[in-house]
Formats: structure tokens, C-alpha cells, sequence
């Protein structure tokens, strides 16, 4: 007779659907929130990004969160000022106490209408305590086509994300602490 694995902690914990962290953002494009170039400057949309990953992150699990990185922000069209930026975010996939959170970023031209995928990214967060401990998140159930898409492509990216993490610590070994007028 075959042994029945006992349940195991992360068997126990609370499972939300993708579509409970999913949030939205829309904002004009002014001059002043654009480049030399005459786009949006992409400092100016990476604040958008990490702003609504982690209200994502915090609807996904409702403790304190932070972001443990920027895994990828791929500017695909430029944003520019006759346009409107709305970014749509959600959790894609859950690891123990880390969340990758989506951000997709959709331009749209106020005066035709046209709308296109101006960037998307990728960011990870980490679940805290109020002693700032890591704190099991919710699993995560994916849905739509979309959601399902990114869970399942979800387990590469994190192996890429753990060895670029790797590296990174290797790398800065490397690096020096001491300014030049030290």
C-alpha cells in the first residue's frame, strides 16, 4: 500500500485568484513628465510601475510588502504627449513568501483611439511581518488565457531571477565601498 504524503505548511495556506490583485492606472502625459525626445521619460513610468506592483503585491496578501527587485521593464513604444498611460497589474505567480507581480503598460492616443503595448515588467515582492520577517503568501490561482500564460512561465523566470540574484551578490564582492576623496 502506497504511504499518503503528510500535508505539508504551504498545503494549508490561503489560495486567492489572480483577478483579486489586479489593478489599474491611468494617467495624461504633460510636457513636463516627458524626455528630451519628447516621450515620457521612462524614470517617470518606472514610478508608475513599482506603485502599482506593490499595491498588487498588498492585495494579493494584505501585509507589508516590499520590492525585491525589477526583473525586467521592457520598453517596447514610446508614450508620448498626446497619449494616455494606463498600467494593469496583478500577481502571476507565488512563491513562499516572494510574489511575482505583472505590469503591463498600455498606451493610448487621445485623438485616434489607438492603443498599443508600450512596455511590460516583471518585479518580485516580499511578504513582512511587522517585525520584518517573511511571511508565507497566499498560493495563487490563475484564470484568463493571459494569467495562466504567466504562471506557467513563472518557475523559468524565477531560476533566472535566482541566478541573476547569485551573480549580482558575486559581483559586488568585487565592487568598492570608498568614494574617490576618501
Amino acid at each position: 500500500m502506497r504511504e499518503i504524503p503528510k500535508p505539508t505548511e504551504l498545503d494549508q495556506v490561503e489560495r486567492k485568484y489572480a483577478r483579486e490583485t489586479r489593478c489599474y492606472k491611468t494617467a495624461r502625459v504633460f510636457p513636463t513628465d516627458c524626455n528630451n525626445h519628447n516621450t515620457l521619460f521612462g524614470g517617470k513610468l518606472m514610478s508608475y510601475i513599482d506603485d502599482i506592483a506593490s499595491i498588487a503585491a498588498s492585495k494579493l496578501c494584505r501585509v507589508n510588502t516590499v520590492t525585491a527587485s525589477t526583473d525586467s521593464v521592457d520598453f517596447l513604444y514610446p508614450i508620448n504627449p498626446t497619449d494616455s498611460v494606463t498600467l494593469e497589474s496583478f500577481a502571476s505567480w507565488t512563491g513562499r513568501s516572494s510574489m511575482e507581480i505583472f505590469v503591463k503598460v498600455i498606451r493610448e492616443d487621445l485623438k485616434t483611439g489607438e492603443k498599443k503595448i508600450a512596455a511590460t515588467a516583471f518585479l518580485t515582492f516580499v511578504a513582512l511581518d511587522e517585525n520584518n520577517r517573511k511571511l508565507i503568501v497566499p498560493r495563487l490561482i490563475p484564470e484568463t488565457e493571459e494569467e495562466l500564460k504567466l504562471y506557467e512561465t513563472a518557475p523559468a523566470r524565477a531560476a533566472m531571477r535566482k541566478q541573476r540574484r547569485e551573480e549580482s551578490k558575486k559581483f559586488a564582492d568585487f565592487l568598492t565601498v570608498s568614494y574617490p576623496w576618501d
